[in-house]
């Protein structure tokens, strides 16, 4: 697995036992209102939202709570607006890094940021500086249990997918932005439980991190993964899974 699929991993089984439920909760809230504000409160025509909806069903958020965010979406009920923004820059081994916000206060959110990163031995850049080494793809994970991995890349090339890349624990399905809800629509049709499933950014190459540096990226990415204004952060490192196993336990 890549250092990105690695992390992401990680990142969703540190979310689905989270202690700091409340703080979960606020950013599931916060993107369940962004998507129905921007796309209204149909599921059905609303792939966003749709995702949103099932990562916070994945938390254990009541459907109550889910409704509300969303009719604060649509506005229904009052709620805050919440802008986005991609901040872009570099970590500690000139790893890329992408970082995507929902804020209802740029400034404090921008100087918070900018403070994460020079505390993790990186820093903030212009906008355009790393983008440009990701690209936007479907990304979709199964237990190898439910499935064989030559029938699993037939339904998922049927949908339109692009590939499957499976390492005995994990699969990872991989698709275009446009073919990423036919592929999960088929996926669930067949019964299959779906570990993540998003709209990510994939790095074209990747930095190889060991030591001092990879402990920095894997604790910068954890502390941005901490912030309650952080959607979603990205990064092109990779770094072994001895690694990787000890300094994220």
């Amino acid at each position: 697995m890549s250092g990105h699929s690695k992390w992401a991993t990680i990142r969703h089984k540190k979310a689905a036992t989270d202690a700091r439920r409340g703080k979960l909760f606020t950013k599931l809230i916060r993107e369940l209102t962004s998507a129905a504000r921007m796309g209204g409160g149909a599921m059905e025509t609303n792939p966003r939202l749709r995702t949103a909806v099932a990562a916070a069903k994945n938390a254990n958020m009541p459907a109550d709570t889910i409704q509300r965010a969303i009719k604060k979406g649509t506005g229904e009920l009052p709620g805050e607006t919440y802008e986005e923004i991609t901040y872009e820059g570099y970590g500690a081994g000139g790893v890329a890094v992408l970082v995507d916000v929902l804020t209802d206060n740029k400034n404090r959110t921008v100087a918070e940021v900018r403070h994460l990163f020079s505390k993790h031995g990186g820093n903030l850049g212009e906008n355009g500086c790393v983008a440009w080494m990701f690209d936007r793809k479907g990304y979709i994970t199964l237990d190898p249990s439910e499935i064989s991995e030559d029938d699993l890349l037939e339904v998922v090339l049927e949908a339109g997918g692009d590939d499957v890349r499976g390492d005995g624990e994990v699969y990872e399905i991989y698709t275009a932005p446009e073919a990423f809800e036919e592929v999960r629509s088929a996926l669930e049709k067949r019964g299959l439980i779906i570990g993540v499933a998003e709209i990510t950014m994939m790095p074209q190459s990747n930095v190889k991190l060991e030591g001092k540096q990879a402990e920095q990226v894997l604790r910068f990415m954890d502390a941005l993964d901490d912030h309650e204004d952080v959607r979603k952060a990205y990064a092109n490192f990779d770094i072994s899974e001895e690694v990787m196993a000890q300094l994220s336990s």
